[in-house]
């Protein structure tokens, strides 16, 4: 936008230059003068609104791209929560499987050793059991040939005492009839008293000591079975004891899912609206020189009569 200068004669000046002289009278010269800086005036308006114009559409310009920026970007970045938010989802039950994986095959491989162990106590305790059985079978037989021999002790000595009474017998019967021979009377009498007396004696004798040897062979058979009661009791103490079914391994658990929360919507940034000149003001502005172009004319001398 310019200004003329008020003081400024373009007409003037214009012959001046051009080496023209022309006599124009005063009252022209400032109309003529008024109305060039008025044209000057709404001309520089016309200019003026037409620059606001133009600022006004390239603001216009400038604030769609700046929108159309932030729209783009706002966009991207909720196609990227988006797809960061799925792929977080999908790692997370991928990972949650996987887990569930290890710990069911742990379960499993942990159940499977405590049922092999529990079979190998079984096998153990069938083996004791066996072996048990096995130690009471020894100890009876133990036993059955201890009584056997001490049965057999005892009968041999019945059969010598009964060859010792048998024995007696005969020395007595011999005795006797070596005693009636050789005497007669009182003397034949005494000696055979004498005689059956030596007998009964040695029968008597005889009878304690098989008494006393069947009494001993009756503590010797209670031994025995003393022996074999405390041989099989000392057998079912190192037997084992039954062995009872372990409860089986509880499965493993899983934690509660994971509650997800989608990701906030991204709006596009804030853009102010572009700043907007006014294109009237300079209209305003070059009527306003115009009209005070005009204004600084005396009138009363344009008007004034000779």
């Amino acid at each position: 936008m310019f200004e003329l200068n008020k003081n400024f004669n373009l007409l003037e000046e214009q012959l001046a230059e051009s080496g023209l002289e022309m006599s124009v009278d005063p009252v022209t010269a400032t109309l003529i003068g008024a109305g060039l800086s008025a044209g000057s005036s709404i001309l520089g308006g016309i200019f003026g609104s037409s620059q606001a114009d133009k600022a006004n559409k390239d603001a216009k310009k400038a604030q769609k791209k700046q929108e159309k920026a932030a729209k783009k970007a706002a966009d991207n970045a909720n196609k990227y929560n988006a797809r960061a938010f799925e792929i977080e989802k999908a790692n997370y039950f991928n990972n949650r499987r996987f887990q569930r994986e290890i710990d069911l095959d742990s379960w499993r491989y942990r159940q499977e050793i405590q049922d092999i162990q529990y079979q190998q106590v079984v096998k153990q305790y069938a083996k004791s059991v066996e072996n048990t059985e096995n130690q009471l079978v020894f100890n009876s037989l133990a036993a059955i040939d201890a009584y056997k021999a001490e049965q057999s002790a005892l009968n041999d000595i019945f059969t010598e005492s009964a060859f010792e009474r048998q024995g007696s017998l005969v020395d007595r019967l011999q005795q006797e009839g070596t005693a009636a021979l050789g005497q007669a009377g009182n003397s034949r009498n005494k000696a055979l008293q004498s005689v059956i007396a030596g007998v009964g004696r040695n029968s008597a004798i005889n009878d304690a000591s098989l008494v006393s040897s069947v009494e001993q062979s009756q503590r010797n058979m209670r031994q025995i079975a003393l022996q074999k009661y405390g041989a099989d009791l000392a057998a079912r103490a190192e037997m084992m004891i039954r062995p009872e079914a372990i409860p089986d391994i509880p499965q493993p658990k899983q934690a509660p899912e994971r509650i997800f929360i989608e990701p906030m919507e991204v709006t596009p940034t804030y853009i102010p609206p572009a700043v907007q000149q006014s294109t009237v003001a300079p209209l305003i502005s070059g009527v306003t020189g115009a009209v005070g172009a005009f204004s600084n004319i005396n009138w009363a001398k344009v008007f004034k009569t000779d």
